[in-house]
């Protein structure tokens, strides 16, 4: 696989590569199989999430057979149960989007990644915040809690939470009353945190509860060698981008994802 722009990890005040956060974010967020087409890679697990159920290139210059190829991973997904969707990034190459516009995919879900270098920040932790490990009942009960999951959800994200391989923390801040306000998952992802199921109760949003989730997120990365952040967010949640890119998050690329027409 060739390697997209140079690593900037050591550079002060730089950002990881595409490739680099791509990769952290594939490594924070498990798929139950997967499947290895050259650079590309298709990903399944039961429906949860697009991001664990779609396929797509980690290489701009590995476009050939596009049409063989988006029509076998398209197969696959169909063999087992979910819908064919491709994650296009600006790692997908000129042959990949040419064959997705000729076959009539369409796009749908736009979503930000945001970036965050660490060097030199300091997040302090405010009011009851705990961390626990993914799987721990506290914060999984918290997690599924504030997102309303189904039963079906419920199982897949266990199983899920239990395949993430790099250290990661659960992190619920709580209300005056004691009861879970915010959660958050981070993982540290080869030195970039990965954030991922921020969540915050319905009935207690705006009053800062998101936001003290994020900074025990953020400053247990650090605390835990971690370089760069990032996070993704659809680009509708205004209210949630604006809360990442206060905490010093930047927006470094954006992807879509495409199906069938």
């Amino acid at each position: 696989m060739a390697i997209i722009g140079a690593d900037t990890a050591g550079q002060d005040g730089a950002l990881p590569t595409t490739l680099a956060v791509e990769a952290a974010c594939l490594s924070a967020w498990p798929a139950v199989s997967t499947v290895h087409d050259g650079a590309w890679i298709w990903r399944f697990a039961h429906g949860y999430s697009k991001r664990s159920n779609s396929f797509q290139s980690l290489d701009p210059a590995d476009d050939d057979e596009a049409d063989r190829r988006i029509a076998y991973l398209a197969a696959l997904s169909v063999r087992n149960g979910i819908e064919p969707v491709f994650r296009v990034t600006p790692l997908a190459g000129p042959g990949v989007v040419d064959t997705l516009d000729r076959t009539g995919w369409a796009p749908f879900d736009e979503s930000r990644v945001l970036a965050m270098n660490l060097a030199g920040h300091d997040f302090a932790r405010e009011g009851d915040v705990r961390f626990f490990d993914p799987t721990d009942p506290r914060w999984f009960r918290a997690q599924t809690a504030l997102s309303a999951a189904s039963g079906k959800t419920v199982e897949i994200l266990k199983t899920l939470l239990g395949l993430i391989a790099p250290e990661a923390r659960g992190i619920v801040a709580y209300a005056q009353d004691g009861t879970p306000a915010a959660t958050a998952l981070a993982v540290n992802a080869g030195g970039i945190g990965v954030f991922l199921n921020v969540v915050t109760d319905k009935t207690k949003r705006r009053q800062g509860h998101g936001r003290r989730a994020m900074q025990a997120a953020l400053g247990w990365t650090i605390e835990n060698g971690a370089r760069h952040a990032a996070i993704q967010v659809t680009a509708d949640n205004e209210a949630a981008g604006c809360l990442y890119e206060d905490l010093g998050f930047v927006e470094q690329y954006r992807y879509h994802y495409r199906r069938p027409a």
